[in-house]
């Protein structure tokens, strides 16, 4: 063993060259060749060695080289350095490591030991008898460091206790009355650690521990131990997110405990926070718990206000001013925890619980004259919007009233914190900000942009990016003005990060302005290109990016013809740039964007240039994820200092991976989203490799969602191309591919977001190719969506159960809420699948599609009524497409129908009227008796009080459409006809319903022809009717022609005074005039 200690000495030498030959011994020598000589004399050296750092070493070293991969592995090996030693080394390896344990008088080295003894138990995962019982000798002994030393290795190998044949709860129990503390804090950590693991039967026979748990906090805080607190939430933490309901019996004593931790301001700030921390896992493990707890939302929003409050003294404010990296992490601050916490809060709790709290202090801090509690107050409003959205959102103008006058605050930090508050609220307030507050808002927030501190003003600029990622243009033209004339002088100043952002906000700008940019266009875009061309050095490498992002966005919102004189130079300058980008380059990834954005603007002038920008685009869109795995923080912190990797803990290890790798892919896989869609045919030479070697592959890369999303969107454009190009069997083999891949994972995707996509990806593809859809195509994909049914009742009956038992709000809960949302996605995209193999396959389908009529059945009788207008639709697409073959399903459908055009549901309404409409359309005499006694409930829809409300004028244009398809196409059992279409007339026009609106316009027109009547009696109202169609543009091109011709002809007929008389009393003037220009 001489050798091996000697190795043991150079390995710890302060000289580099000794320490670099050993470890290249190490590696070479002992584990590739002796592996067994050196992990036993590991184990000897750690039980005998004099030294105590001798001993430490080897324990260390012999628990990082056991699960290392073995250097003799080849192929589909994956054997560990362990597992190349025979059988009688590894026991010998365990017997020695016993022994030292129950001998090591210092406890620094048996804490190695320990987790040495945890390592292998983890790492072998075989039963280890000889040491279970020597940790139970060890939990007997007088020593407290023995006793600490056997609940480290619980706490980390809890695994070991499954089977152990002992009375846990003695063992525990023990423990956690322990007299030592650092004992009892171990036993914290395994017994939390075991609780986490184990089966029901366990866990709720070890459940009346709880209170003993909790006992172990209480004297730490006397003691004001932070140290210990922080451990002992951080383990309890764990327990509590996984099981809140455990400690229900003593929820208020522990919501008590952590607020008293929070107030006092004596102990660590980790500890303080480690205790928040807990309070919030309640809320998003038990929000119903959280609720009925008389304390919890009014004592909690009160410390997290507290902790907003904490930001330094008032001569840091200059240093925060001065700092250049404002994206300094400050996650371990109390304001920023505080923030968080408030967030998190909100998303679970909703509006109704946190807002009266939140509200009993926020109007009082707003209004301080202490600084830091009025942006306090403004960061709270930002934090808790998302979650309190829809109770904040009918109080809008409320909360800006306190929000706008900030913007003009005398300090920079509040001004600051309400330019954050406007962004926020911009994005979880979208529409409402944008539509009725442009004025109040723009007008606050644009003097914002002047503000001597470059800060504040680049924070004014970056809630400008909010704002217009929601404005329409029309909001927009007034204020273009003054915003970009400030976004120029920010270009001026000194600091790069207030440039990058006013490019940023720029290139927003010009995308929400879309062509009234043009007039900006001649000023802007020099100075980008000036950006391209004259700012060299990595330094600058940001702003070069967002330059590119920029000068893309501007080029796509003015269009080509303005955009071609500068095409060239700008295009000249990406290639000179692309072709100097080193590897993990940050400009990359705005390259790829801004080749993906002037392929749109040049569609397939673009062409000549793919030669150049395909292959950088194929390596990133190739790209395989960069994962490490390290064993302690020393590590990971190496990696920590390198942009774009993140760490996840693993069974006492970290895994890591570069998301900056995964984001590149995703964004090269979405730029030939691009270009497959705009090139078309011209895209072939690539697209066998794309679609082999990128799309497919990429929909089940599941490391990362985007490329995901990505590869769905792109197979359809990939089909599309082949077909163009060299349409027959390369096509047929495309197809088999890919439907055969989407089928698969249609049937088992577990991402309810990512399932939407592939049954969109599934539409769009056979909207591609519909004459390749065979019997064992749709019988697949009937089987799929079966199962995601199937899956979806569940989830839906689980959120019930949930909502029931009060530990899920369904109208406030932020997470249930998305959750809906993609389910409602899901169905939707679903429905969307089938009406699409309906449309091409008509009553071909229906011998599959039959297998469905269970879950249509279920859903048009839930009280859920997006699953109620689900299965209407999907009744729709029957009665649409397979015309007289769907009366077979009358028995089921008739009702649903019926009954849904008077359904409390304004979407269920719209889609009863819609399939009355397409019986009456498609469905031939068979549904005659039906269309015709549906006319009552249809025209009762389109006169009631509030049909012309926002939330029901889709449904009264579609019965409107319908009742105008009745008359038009299946009219034989309707009593009264004339009468009925007179009535029909009175109700015109539609103005909303783009897709329908050519129906009732048509009939309209074939009615102005024959000179009926019913529009000649009403000729006012008709001429008034289409002048509103005219003007809201529901109608166009070949529809709108017609209307105009049979019109005129109306017009011509009535001789000229009378002609003059009618369109004269059209009011507005301004609607007058649209139907004079439309005549002439």
């Amino acid at each position: 063993m001489a050798d091996l200690v000697t190795l043991l000495s150079a390995l710890t030498s302060v000289d580099n060259n000794v320490r670099t030959q050993a470890e290249k011994s190490l590696n070479e020598e002992w584990i590739a060749q002796r592996p067994d000589v050196l992990l036993v004399g590991l184990a000897e050296q750690a039980g005998a060695a004099q030294q105590v750092a001798l001993r430490s070493f080897s324990a260390v070293l012999l628990r990082r080289i056991a699960p290392k991969d073995s250097p003799s592995n080849t192929g589909d090996r994956d054997d560990t350095v362990w597992d190349s030693c025979s059988g009688e080394a590894q026991a010998r390896i365990k017997a020695l490591v016993i022994d030292a344990f129950g001998k090591e008088n210092e406890s620094t080295v048996r804490h190695k030991l320990a987790d040495l003894i945890a390592e292998l138990v983890q790492s072998t995962n075989e039963p280890w008898p000889e040491a279970v019982q020597a940790l139970f000798t060890c939990a007997q002994s007088a020593q407290p460091s023995y006793r600490e030393s056997v609940f480290r290795v619980f706490g980390v190998a809890p695994d070991m206790l499954e089977d152990a044949g002992a009375d846990l709860n003695a063992l525990f129990r023990t423990g956690l009355e322990d007299p030592a503390k650092e004992v009892r804090l171990a036993a914290v950590q395994a017994f939390t650690m075991f609780l986490t693991g184990t089966d029901d039967a366990r866990r709720n026979a070890l459940a009346p521990l709880i209170p003993a748990l909790l006992n172990v906090l209480p004297p730490m805080l006397a003691e004001k131990d932070s140290e210990g607190l922080t451990f002992a939430f951080n383990a309890l933490n764990e327990l509590v997110e996984m099981y809140p309901k455990m400690f229900s019996a003593i929820f208020n004593s522990m919501v008590n405990f952590g607020i008293a931790v929070l107030k006092d301001k004596t102990i660590e700030d980790s500890a303080r926070q480690a205790a928040l921390e807990c309070l919030v896992i309640f809320a998003e493990g038990a929000p119903g718990m959280c609720r009925k707890d008389p304390n919890y939302a009014s004592e909690l929003v009160v410390e997290c206000l507290a902790l907003l409050t904490d930001l330094g003294d008032d001569d840091e404010v200059q240093e925060w001013l001065d700092a250049e990296d404002i994206d300094a992490d400050e996650s371990d601050a109390n304001h920023v925890v505080g923030e968080q916490a408030l967030d998190r809060l909100a998303r679970k709790l909703g509006g109704k619980t946190l807002l009266p709290p939140a509200f009993t202090w926020l109007p009082k801090l707003i209004s301080s004259q202490n600084w830091r509690e009025r942006h306090a107050a403004l960061m709270a409003l930002s934090c808790i919007a998302e979650g309190c959205e829809k109770i904040m959102r009918a109080e809008l103008d409320k909360v800006l009233q306190l929000v706008l006058p900030a913007l003009a605050d005398p300090h920079p930090r509040v001004r600051w914190a309400g330019c954050n508050a406007i962004g926020q609220m911009s994005t979880d307030f979208q529409g409402d900000v944008q539509e009725k507050f442009t004025a109040q808002v723009l007008g606050a927030l644009i003097p914002a942009l002047e503000a001597p501190e470059s800060r504040v003003a680049a924070h004014a600029s970056a809630a400008f990016v909010n704002f217009f990622e929601q404005s329409e243009e029309a909001d927009l033209e007034p204020y273009l003005d003054p915003i970009l004339e400030r976004l120029l002088n920010l270009l001026r100043r000194p600091q790069k990060y207030v440039q990058e952002q006013a490019v940023t906000t720029i290139a927003t700008v010009a995308d929400a302005a879309n062509t009234k940019f043009a007039k900006y266009y001649s000023v802007i875009m020099p100075l980008l290109i000036g950006v391209l061309r004259d700012a060299q050095g990595d330094d600058y490498k940001l702003l070069r990016g967002k330059a590119m992002e920029c000068a893309s966005l501007i080029a796509l919102a003015v269009g080509k013809e303005l955009f071609a004189p500068q095409a060239n130079e700008l295009i000249q300058l990406l290639g000179n740039i692309q072709s100097s980008l080193a590897p993990d380059d940050l400009q990359s990834q705005y390259l790829i964007s801004a080749w993906g954005r002037i392929c749109k603007v040049l569609g397939a002038d673009f062409h000549p240039y793919l030669q150049a920008v395909m292959p950088p685009l194929l390596v990133s869109a190739k790209l395989k994820p960069d994962f490490t795995v390290v064993a302690d923080e020393e590590a990971k912190a190496e990696y920590a200092e390198e942009e774009g990797w993140e760490f996840f803990p693993v069974r006492g290890q970290h895994v890591g991976i570069k998301t900056s790798t995964l984001e590149d892919k995703c964004s090269a896989t979405e730029m030939l989203v691009i270009y497959a869609s705009e090139l078309k045919q011209n895209f072939q030479p690539y697209v066998n490799d794309v679609l082999t070697e990128i799309a497919i592959p990429g929909l089940t890369f599941f490391y990362h969602d985007g490329v995901r999303e990505a590869s769905c969107h792109l197979l359809p454009q990939l089909l599309n191309c082949i077909k163009l190009a060299t349409p027959g069997a390369p096509v047929q083999e495309a197809w088999s591919s890919v439907s055969r891949k989407l089928l698969d994972l249609l049937q088992r995707e577990p991402s309810i977001e990512i399932l939407s996509e592939l049954f969109q990806a599934m539409y769009e593809c056979i909207e591609v190719v519909p004459e390749l859809l065979t019997d064992d195509d749709m019988a697949a994909l009937v089987t799929s969506t079966e199962a995601q049914l199937r899956d979806y009742m569940k989830r839906a009956e689980t959120r019930a159960a949930d909502h029931r038992a009060g530990d899920v709000d369904l109208e406030q809960d932020e997470d249930a809420l998305l959750e809906i949302e993609a389910d409602e996605t899901m169905l939707g995209e679903a429905s969307k699948a089938l009406h699409v193999v309906f449309k091409h396959k008509h009553s071909a389908f229906i011998p599959h599609w039959q297998r469905l009529l269970p879950y249509v059945d279920r859903f048009s009788q839930t009280s859920d009524a997006n699953c109620r207008q689900w299965a209407v639709c999907v009744y729709d697409d029957v009665i649409e497409f397979c015309g007289a073959d769907a009366w077979q399903f009358r028995d089921r459908f008739v009702k649903p129908l019926a009954s849904g055009l008077t359904d409390e549901a304004a979407e269920v309404r719209q889609a009863a009227a819609y399939g009355i409409g397409v019986a009456a359309q498609h469905g031939g005499d068979v549904f005659s008796d039906l269309v015709a006694q549906s006319l009552p409930s249809l025209f009762q829809l389109a006169t009631s009080s509030e049909a012309k409300d926002i939330d029901n004028v889709y449904v009264t244009e579609n019965a409107v459409c319908t009742i105008a398809k009745i008359c038009r196409f299946n009219a034989s059992k309707v009593t009264d006809l004339p009468q009925v279409i007179h009535h029909w007339v009175a109700l015109m026009p539609v103005t909303h319903d783009e897709q329908d609106a050519p129906y009732a316009y048509r009939f309209l027109g074939e009615l102005l022809e024959t000179r009926d009547n019913a529009v000649v009696s009403q000729l006012p109202h008709v001429a008034d009717a289409i002048a509103q169609a005219l003007e809201s543009a529901v109608i166009e091109g070949n529809n709108r022609d017609l209307l105009l011709r049979q019109f005129k002809t109306l017009l011509a007929g009535l001789g000229q005074q009378q002609a003059q008389q009618l369109i004269t009393a059209i009011q507005p003037e301004s609607r007058r005039s649209v139907l004079m220009a439309a005549l002439q």
